[in-house]
């Protein structure tokens, strides 16, 4: 059912520094910041031969991300994202296997403009799983 690794999201305490070191240090292509409101995060990509990496930021203090932060000053990993060929598909196929949909269980569209669903990481050991339709 799931496809390829789309992105591991990475939590950042500050987005400017994550995104330098990326750049200089390892070297990498790394997007310019894209504030998202309806997510409340603001995103930038690293761009590898493989995947992605999302390094995420609070955007506003209602933001999921700022809740991660205080308990994780660091940052750290958030979630990983899966593609789906059918979004709808999976969503039910994993809801029927038990499988609980964060939210109200309608896709929302998310930073790769694409409709995506969140999976309650109790579910998966642990891992807070993102699923974008390919």
């Amino acid at each position: 059912m799931i496809g390829r690794l789309n992105h591991v999201a990475i939590a950042v305490p500050d987005l400017a520094a994550a995104s330098a070191t990326y750049r200089t240090i390892l070297g990498a292509k790394v997007s310019e910041p894209v504030p998202m409101p309806a997510h409340g995060v603001t995103t930038v990509f690293v761009t590898l031969p493989n995947t992605k990496v999302e390094l995420l930021h609070p955007l506003g203090d209602a933001s999921p991300i700022a809740g991660f932060l205080a308990k994780n000053p660091s940052g750290g990993i958030h979630h990983v994202c899966y593609e789906v060929e059918d979004i709808l598909a999976a969503r039910d196929a994993l809801k029927a296997a038990g499988l609980r949909v964060l939210g109200d269980g309608q896709p929302k569209i998310g930073a790769h403009d694409k409709p995506v669903l969140f999976l309650h990481p109790k579910d998966l050991h642990g891992t807070l799983v993102e699923l974008e339709q390919a």
